[in-house]
């Protein structure tokens, strides 16, 4: 059921020994295959709600935020990505087919197959950013969710106010804006890898306080 294990080529995702932490993303991987395989802590080519638990832990959201998501998510995109599949109630997530959970309602930076698409990207400021043109505030991004909207298309509104919000919260700056090249790099899942070793990096800190 599971898709075949990264290969040796691929980068990490687990502790090299040091304390640092490696992502495995295979490199035939698209962008879209990237920014889901992170929550594939054993990477075995499924998520499961407790991987999408423990992906969000470790890039520092909270308890509640955490349980949360993980329960959404993967009710919402589990049998989307096993079609012809009978449904599992563990919910595990195939990374290889996460194309087939596009929602509509979307900004569209990621095409059908999962691909970046850097105009689509760059719409969004050149459209949306009006105090800073690098950078999102609170309003300008519920304005770009809204002009967004399909009509009738509630559950893609739902989903992309969701993931908005979520990064929202996560990764805005102290001034209330998020970044540009922030929104750039959840799209191929690397700001997880970089948040998740500053929450490591803050926790070996906090504990040499304590110390």
């Amino acid at each position: 059921m599971a898709s075949s294990p990264p290969s040796s080529s691929a980068r990490g995702d687990s502790n090299d020994g040091r304390g640092e932490v490696r992502s495995v993303v295979p490199n035939d991987h698209n962008v879209l295959q990237k920014h889901v395989a992170f929550f594939d802590r054993n990477h075995d080519g499924l998520v499961y709600p407790w991987e999408t638990f423990r992906g969000f832990r470790s890039i520092g959201a909270s308890l509640p935020l955490s349980t949360i998501s993980a329960i959404l998510i993967n009710i919402a995109l589990s049998q989307k990505t096993r079609p012809g599949k009978f449904p599992s109630f563990l919910f595990p997530i195939e990374v290889k087919n996460i194309h087939k959970a596009k929602h509509g309602s979307d900004s569209g930076v990621y095409d059908s197959e999962g691909r970046f698409v850097p105009l689509k990207f760059e719409e969004i400021f050149r459209k949306h950013a009006q105090t800073h043109p690098d950078a999102l505030t609170s309003n300008e991004l519920q304005e770009m969710l809204k002009s967004n909207r399909q009509p009738k298309n509630y559950t893609g509104w739902v989903a992309a106010y969701t993931e908005w919000k979520v990064l929202y919260i996560l990764c805005k700056d102290k001034d209330g804006l998020l970044h540009k090249d922030t929104i750039r790099a959840v799209y191929d899942g690397s700001l997880f890898e970089h948040m998740e070793k500053e929450h490591m990096e803050k926790g070996r800190a906090s504990n040499k306080q304590k110390d």
